[in-house]
């Protein structure tokens, strides 16, 4: 289930706490799996993940490439379970959602 109606922090947030959960990735992971994602948008999500502590930035040990690792912060942990509260959430709602999407969108075919 890819719905995702709640917003932590930017648009991106929740995705990458998702990807980070099972331990720290590298850029170019993190942006093969979250594919629409552009370099520039994330990099600033990130920059801003690290400002508000939610992930780690550290150079890879031993990498010629000068490469970094981004992890998730005991503070950025925490927001796992609102995340997971927030997609059973969309789960047990997702019709409703559709509906009331499908109507507004036919009353306001201009929206």
């Amino acid at each position: 289930m890819a719905a995702f109606p709640i917003q932590i922090g930017g648009k991106w947030t929740a995705m990458i706490v998702l990807c980070l959960e099972a331990g720290p990735r590298r850029f170019g992971v993190l942006r093969r799996h979250l594919r629409p994602i552009s370099a520039k948008v994330l990099a600033e999500t990130l920059l801003a993940m690290e400002r508000d502590g939610l992930v780690h930035r550290r150079p890879v040990p031993g990498a010629d490439d000068g490469g970094i690792d981004y992890e998730l912060a005991p503070l950025g942990r925490t927001l796992l379970g609102v995340i997971e509260h927030a997609r059973a959430w969309a789960r047990a709602h997702l019709e409703e959602l559709s509906r009331s999407r499908e109507g507004f969108d036919a009353a306001n075919p201009a929206s």
